[in-house]
């Protein structure tokens, strides 16, 4: 799987189910994500994010800016459904 670039992302589709099923496996992607935003907005720590949208899973190097209820915001407006990320990796 290739490093997809962010500035593509608004060009994507994805769809509304949720690519995890087990409960605790979306708390700990919650909690990544929170983590995730503080370490972006304090020390501009990138992370890699593996989501997945209709044409099969991807991965992004970013920074996140922010995080809201159905959404991860990150540089330059571009938007992923949390409900799309798989998992992500702090870089350090």
């Amino acid at each position: 799987m290739q490093t997809f670039p962010k500035e593509y992302i608004d060009f994507l589709h994805f769809p509304k189910e949720d690519v995890l099923i087990d409960k605790i496996m979306i708390q700990q992607r919650s909690s990544a994500l929170k983590e995730s935003m503080m370490l972006g907005n304090d020390y501009h720590h990138k992370v890699r994010i593996y989501f997945e949208d209709i044409e099969g899973e991807k991965i992004v190097e970013t920074t996140i800016w922010g995080v809201t209820d159905s959404q991860v915001i990150l540089k330059k407006n571009m938007i992923i459904p949390i409900c799309r990320i798989i998992k992500i990796e702090t870089l350090y």
